[in-house]
């Protein structure tokens, strides 16, 4: 008897499936006031209780996959979001501080002559020197002014 029962439910659940394609039919419980609204909403022109359930089932679940999305993701990008920020920040101080350097040098310094051979080959010596510094900064991963603005070595962060 328990298998011809099953094989009863299994034949209307194959049936509701073939009768619409793409569609399962799904028996559920509401509560009376539910149901009630559902009724009401469903008599209206153009509105079917299917309709109805299929948009309310799919904005729920649409809701409950943003906020699991939220809940896996949500406090790694807040991070990112701050990591760019001080990258952004540090960016600008980096560019104001070798603008205002720039704009420092060229008004104490008088420019070179053409005919100054001397003056240019020390000039090109202490670019050199200059740039040589800057990669033994980077390689070694140091910061000249990190202990006096806070900020912590690359390292570090």
């Amino acid at each position: 008897m328990g298998s011809m029962l099953a094989l009863a439910v299994l034949t209307i659940f194959s049936w509701g499936s073939d009768m619409s394609a793409g569609k399962v039919r799904h028996q559920l419980f509401l509560p009376k006031s539910v149901s009630d609204r559902l009724e009401a909403i469903a008599a209206r022109p153009g509105a079917s209780k299917s309709a109805i359930l299929t948009d309310a089932v799919t904005a729920w679940l649409n809701r409950r996959g943003a906020s699991e999305l939220e809940d896996r993701f949500g406090i790694r990008l807040d991070r990112l979001t701050s990591a760019i920020g001080r990258l952004e920040r540090d960016g600008h101080i980096q560019l104001e501080t070798i603008a205002l350097f720039v704009r420092y040098e060229l008004a104490i310094h008088a420019p070179l002559a053409e005919n100054d051979h001397a003056g240019r080959a020390i000039a090109a010596k202490r670019f050199e020197a200059f740039i040589a510094q800057v990669g033994r900064q980077i390689a070694a991963g140091r910061r000249t002014l990190s202990d006096q603005i806070g900020t912590p070595p690359e390292s570090d962060r």
